[in-house]
């Protein structure tokens, strides 16, 4: 999945769920259940979320809606194999976006 995010430091959580295409309350659930994600929060309780927690929700999301993983079986393979899963996921990840950039030539010609 190829994610469309302008570079910032901080996302809001609107931001973060409308380029997942999900709920802000599945990205609140994730937060809550995936030590991984730690979103800042300021006085009034808003999620500003850092580029590192996209990567990991870019991860998060590969394994339980795009994998099929449960909840439990994400975490466990997170704790696990994390290097392992990082790393095929990396190479997913440029992967896709070699092809969305040949799309896009492609496009134009």
């Amino acid at each position: 999945m190829h994610i469309e995010l302008p570079d910032k430091r901080y996302y809001g959580i609107g931001e973060v769920a409308k380029a997942f295409g999900v709920n802000t309350s599945l990205i609140r659930f994730w937060e809550k259940e995936f030590d991984a994600l730690k979103p800042k929060k300021n006085a009034k309780g808003n999620r500003k979320f850092t580029p590192e927690d996209i990567k990991n929700l870019k991860l998060i999301y590969h394994l339980v809606k795009e994998r099929g993983f449960t909840l439990e079986g994400a975490k466990i393979h997170l704790k696990e194999d994390k290097k392992e899963t990082l790393s095929n996921f990396d190479i997913i990840d440029k992967l896709e976006n070699i092809k969305n950039q040949l799309i896009k030539i492609k496009d134009q010609l």
